[in-house]
């Protein structure tokens, strides 16, 4: 018996970063047995670099996934305040919950991603219709905003989130999470009776589309980063350790956009390192796998906060499925998969540190084989996509299952 579930993402492609690929590969890989509608907004990040529509809602299919782009104002300044982003936020998800009332009647389960929280918008109200509800917590969204600077702990704004995403988290049927970390946070932040409802499903890569093609013997001083360049990534030290690596031939390239470009931008160019640092930008996604194909080390740095204890970036197992060694910065969860295998560097997040790990790596290519055939080796044991939508895919049927069981009344053995 089919399925018919929703997902709603405040992100999804042509948009990039991780988030949007998780989304799209968890979507496309349900498989059989499940009927897959994805509500998201129109094209939209990182601002600017998509034209605004004014069309209510485009449908389109996507490897046999619906997928609507519903309505909501997009910003197109780069790096836009909190009170340009909530109008983005908020229009879209009262949009994707009038959609879950008029259409309730077409689906079995509902999932929510978050950040941002405001996706707990239709996910109450499928909890309101009696739909199952399983909210997908990527990070804790409130408390990463306050530790980056983007609000003020004693703002009103963190008060009343914290409200909201209590009462989403407890109305929810599951609490999916990439990391046991980032469960305990939630069960820590928002209720320790949460436990029982949270259930690790991991990032991961799409290992077929991301295996290298190329020998991993290939020689080459590219350093690469791919991904969304914002307030979470230790970049900037990455940059400056460029002014400390030994080969005269390495180029550090950051393929991608966001919120920070434009700083890094001008950092890069007071230290005098254009020939060695080389933004290039949005690229289609198709493109990325051809580009760590050619790399020769990939960085995943994240800066050394305790509010992102829980984070392992996308593109750190996009690396590991393409061979790539990896240097990476950061705390947690990032650092025990990084010390825990053989696939690369864990380093603290200054130049000199960075500089030192790239420098070790670049000087040693037998250990660069070594350290990409290890990488590849765990995440095609245990973070291929596929898979990983099937346990998701489990936990939809059950709370299908259990609904239905709780929907039916027994006869009554007495009644004539």
């Amino acid at each position: 018996m089919t399925t018919d579930c929703v997902i709603v993402s405040q992100r999804y492609p042509p948009e990039k970063g991780g988030n949007a690929s998780r989304i799209h590969d968890t979507a496309v890989n349900l498989g059989d047995g499940f009927d897959v509608t994805v509500l998201a907004p129109s094209s939209c990040y990182p601002p600017g670099n998509f034209e605004r529509t004014w069309k209510r809602k485009q449908t389109d299919r996507d490897k046999g996934v619906v997928v609507h782009r519903l309505w909501t104002w997009q910003p197109q300044r780069e790096n836009p305040s909190l009170l340009r982003r909530l109008p983005y936020y908020l229009i879209f998800a009262l949009h994707a919950a009038l959609w879950l009332v008029l259409n309730f009647r077409q689906y079995d389960v509902v999932m929510t991603s978050t950040p941002p929280i405001t996706t707990g918008f239709p996910g109450l109200v499928a909890a309101a219709i009696g739909t199952p509800w399983v909210i997908d917590v990527r990070d804790l969204w409130i408390e990463n905003s306050i530790a980056l600077g983007y609000i003020s702990a004693d703002s009103p704004l963190v008060t009343a989130g914290r409200t909201f995403q209590r009462l989403a988290l407890h109305s929810a049927d599951r609490i999916t999470v990439t990391t046991e970390t980032l469960g305990d946070a939630v069960a820590d932040t928002y209720g320790s009776e949460l436990r029982d409802r949270v259930q690790v499903i991991p990032n991961g890569v799409d290992i077929n589309r991301f295996s290298s093609v190329s020998t991993p013997e290939s020689s080459g001083s590219r350093i690469v980063y791919t991904g969304n360049i914002g307030s979470a990534q230790a970049l900037e030290p990455c940059i400056r350790a460029m002014q400390h690596v030994s080969s005269d031939d390495a180029v550090l390239q950051l393929v991608g956009d966001g919120d920070e470009v434009s700083r890094l931008k001008d950092v890069t160019a007071r230290l005098g390192l254009e020939d060695r640092v080389e933004f290039v930008g949005l690229v289609d996604r198709d493109r990325i796998p051809e580009i760590l194909d050619t790399a020769t080390i990939g960085l995943a740095p994240i800066k050394d906060s305790p509010e992102l204890d829980y984070a392992i970036p996308t593109k750190l197992y996009e690396y590991m499925a393409c061979s790539l060694p990896v240097v990476v910065t950061g705390r947690g969860e990032i650092k025990r998969l990084a010390t825990d295998t053989d696939a690369g560097i864990h380093t603290e997040p200054t130049p000199e540190s960075i500089g030192a790990a790239i420098d070790s790596l670049l000087e040693n290519p037998d250990k660069r084989v070594a350290m990409g055939r290890d990488g590849y080796r765990v995440v095609s044991e245990a973070y291929d996509r596929q898979a990983i939508a099937g346990r998701l895919g489990e936990v939809f049927r059950t709370l299908k299952t259990d609904e239905r069981l709780e929907s039916y009344t027994a006869p009554d053995p007495d009644h004539d």
